[in-house]
């Protein structure tokens, strides 16, 4: 995984861009329809669950910042610092599998400790 033009490295940018900017219409225009996330918090499949878990984070995003996005043909690693809402700073790493220009499974990687506090001092409605 060296080459940072290859497809899946382009497609691994501009899904972090995206998700940047809070265009979740932008990063389901990247996605498969039968796209598969595994996430600290579990495990989404399909657009429509994929769908759900980028409008959630992008309610919780107030900064993300693309950090490396490397990659070759089919496969792309994608480094970003972010702050949220519930947490001022993470590091997320996301392995991300590309078929047919499409991404087809992202695995996202991130200390879901400082999540699971601020849930805990959540109240239900």
């Amino acid at each position: 995984m060296a080459e940072q033009n290859a497809t899946a490295a382009r497609i691994a940018r501009a899904y972090g861009e995206a998700m940047s900017n809070k265009d979740v219409d932008a990063i389901m225009k990247l996605a498969a329809d039968d796209v598969v996330c595994i996430s600290p918090i579990g495990k989404t499949t399909g657009a429509a669950a994929f769908h759900g878990f980028q409008e959630g984070f992008a309610r919780m995003i107030k900064k993300l910042d693309i950090r490396a996005a490397f990659g070759d043909e089919t496969q792309a690693v994608l480094v970003y610092a972010v702050e949220t809402h519930p947490v001022p700073h993470s590091l997320v790493a996301e392995l991300i599998q590309v078929k047919d220009g499409k991404i087809a499974s992202t695995e996202v990687i991130y200390d879901a400790t400082p999540y699971a506090a601020y849930m805990s001092t959540v109240q239900p409605h």
